[in-house]
């Protein structure tokens, strides 16, 4: 089932509709984590084998809270996936991050309950990566270069804040994100990066801004509506960016992230247990 060295995208599903993506295949994916959101799509962009899952499943039918993060990037891994681009909607904290700008977090903040689901480990062995800087720079400066060769009105950098959802911001909540100088909040990228971490695979959000959420009084606060109609506004540009950056993503996955369980196992191989082994395989070749 696994192609080597695949391209991972993660996004909504109207981003597999892009241009010159050929040899289309819908494969199902089992985890020991349970479902992924959908089926993943594989096939050929720009030259290289990509795969690309809609994360909220196509129509739109899964919850933030109720994405299996752990499934989806297992997935990713077990079909060969070394890159992920994610592309999401996300709200500004900051006047400068304009609705249809696009920006590109280099650090997160938790403000969900989930974080013991968004790990592979557990059950016998015991990992703890380095996540200081959580986004893969080497793929988030590619992404940015691209960006500015499409025109884009990017901004390089910022903070990601990770809300619970599914309901927006209370206005007081938005007003302290923005005065703490967080640069966008969404739903969903939080878990996605630990996630790939873990299965070291590069991972870097490409978030496209739909709203101010609601600390900006002189705007309107966000709804569905905004939301939609800024992200079709972007959908064009975020495909363009897309197939532009995958040719400058590197043939072999060399880069930090890679490597990133090379000293992060604390459990002793030989005490390892063997279904939990079994079940990381995708994730732990390297070590096994």
């Amino acid at each position: 089932m696994s192609t080597k060295h695949r391209i991972g995208i993660i996004g909504g599903s109207g981003l597999y509709h892009i241009e010159g993506f050929t040899n289309q295949k819908w494969v199902k994916v089992k985890t020991p984590f349970g479902n992924p959101s959908d089926e993943f799509l594989t096939g050929t962009l720009a030259g290289r084998d990509v795969v690309f899952l809609p994360r909220h499943a196509r129509g739109h039918r899964i919850l933030p809270g109720e994405l299996n993060h752990r499934a989806n990037i297992y997935g990713m891994k077990k079909l060969g996936a070394e890159w992920i681009i994610s592309v999401s909607a996300v709200g500004s904290l900051q006047a400068r991050f304009k609705p249809c700008h696009i920006v590109l977090p280099d650090q997160f903040v938790d403000r969900t309950k989930k974080g013991l689901e968004h790990t592979f480990f557990g059950r016998g062995i015991v990992a703890h990566i380095a996540f200081a800087d959580p986004i893969c720079e080497e793929l988030r400066k590619t992404i940015l270069a691209s960006a500015k060769r499409k025109k884009a009105r990017v901004h390089n950098g910022g903070t990601y804040v990770n809300m619970e959802g599914p309901a927006f911001s209370t206005r007081a909540e938005s007003i302290s994100n923005h005065k703490a100088g967080h640069a966008v909040i969404g739903m969903t990228n939080l878990g996605e990066a630990k996630c790939a971490r873990e299965a070291e695979i590069a991972y870097a959000t490409m978030a496209m801004v739909t709203d101010y959420d609601c600390w900006k009084t002189d705007e309107a606060h966000v709804t569905v509506e905004m939301v939609i109609a800024n992200l079709t506004k972007n959908a064009a540009l975020a495909k363009d960016i897309v197939t532009d950056v995958i040719p400058h993503i590197p043939t072999e996955p060399n880069w930090p992230c890679h490597s990133a369980l090379k000293n992060s196992i604390m459990t002793d191989k030989k005490l390892w247990p063997a279904k939990t082994a079994k079940e990381l395989t995708p994730i732990l070749t390297k070590y096994l």
